[in-house]
């Protein structure tokens, strides 16, 4: 699937349709340029979600977690992981990656290079393409 923004604040209205194209897959690595708004599309997501609270890069953390309720009322867990400053697949080992991807919640992936052997099969694919100044092309795979 194929989305067209014009802007980031559109992000969130995207989110459905993200959704949709996901098919239930909870395991995303999003692909993108420095200042894509691979960040951006994670808050979105997270707002859409009814995440409670402040989202933020976890670019020193390497992992956020954020709890949100679903519509059966249980509490579920959101991580958000940017791996932009891990070396090497062993750096992931350490924190306990394979943990989070392959756990019944969503984990979103940004700069997911150094643990693609790692992911699910069915892990979605999801890529930020700047085409403007604001404007930007995500395509999931």
């Amino acid at each position: 699937m194929e989305i067209l923004v014009n802007s980031l604040s559109e992000l969130e209205s995207c989110i459905p349709r993200v959704l949709e194209a996901l098919a239930g897959r909870r395991k995303i690595a999003l692909y993108g340029d420095m200042g894509a708004g691979k960040t951006t599309f994670v808050k979105a997501f997270c707002k859409y979600l009814g995440v409670k609270g402040t989202t933020a890069s976890p670019t020193f953390s390497l992992v956020n977690q954020y709890n949100y309720g679903e519509k059966n009322g249980n509490t579920a867990l959101f991580y958000h992981l940017d791996l932009y400053r891990l070396k090497n697949l062993q750096e992931a080992l350490d924190i306990g990656i394979e943990d989070l991807l392959y756990d019944q919640w969503y984990c979103v992936i940004e700069w997911p290079q150094v643990v693609e052997v790692l992911l699910p099969q069915d892990a979605a694919k999801i890529q930020i393409e700047i085409t403007g100044e604001t404007s930007r092309h995500i395509l999931i795979l």
